[in-house]
């Protein structure tokens, strides 16, 4: 979608106060974006309001434009799902530097690369899942479980029963036994 048709909103997301924040700006700046929103958050962090702030902004016939691919998608898939988004609300995207920079994912060679990146991207998720799976069978196999280890042992559980069975209040159970209330509850459940 070509930026003259519609406004041209810039996104940028820095993961502290003046990491490459200048940068992103002045090159979204220079790319004509009539108005810039940025998130201060890490990668991992999935709460991004001004993110919602630019796509809430965006309309039909404007371009959402960001500095590289990494500081607007967190994996292959987001960045699929977000564009194809996009796309269905005749909102174009543009990559102004690195992967994709050359590539406008708004015309049909584009949106085959990203889909061809996106199939490599779900792939990978497959085998990465086919791994985990693999590795928890070996375990199991070897008599091994994955999760947390239990804390109530037989003989946390009879004293907790005895003590219960006294009229002592599940807190004071649980202080002595140097577990949660919670934990003490769903142990006496599983027995009762």
């Amino acid at each position: 979608m070509d930026a003259s048709t519609g406004h041209l909103i810039g996104y940028a997301r820095v993961s502290t106060d003046d990491q490459e924040a200048q940068l992103q700006h002045d090159a979204l700046t220079e790319a004509g974006c009539a108005r810039i929103f940025t998130d201060k958050a890490s990668g991992k962090n999935t709460d991004r309001p001004e993110l919602a702030a630019a796509l809430d902004c965006l309309r039909p016939g404007d371009t959402l434009c960001v500095w590289k691919l990494d500081r607007f998608a967190r994996s292959l898939i987001d960045l699929v799902t977000m564009v194809d988004g996009l796309a269905a609300g005749g909102i174009g995207f543009k990559v102004l530097t690195g992967a994709l920079a050359s590539i406008d994912p708004n015309t049909p060679d584009g949106r085959l690369m990203l889909q061809v990146v996106g199939a490599m991207a779900e792939f990978e998720r497959s085998l990465i899942k086919d791994r985990t799976r693999a590795g928890l069978e070996a375990a199991k196999a070897q008599g091994r479980t994955g999760g947390r280890p239990t804390v109530m042992d037989a003989d946390k559980l009879a004293a907790a029963k005895a003590r219960k069975a006294q009229g002592e209040s599940v807190t004071a159970i649980a202080k002595a036994l140097k577990v949660s209330r919670a934990t003490l509850y769903r142990a006496l459940a599983d027995v009762g």
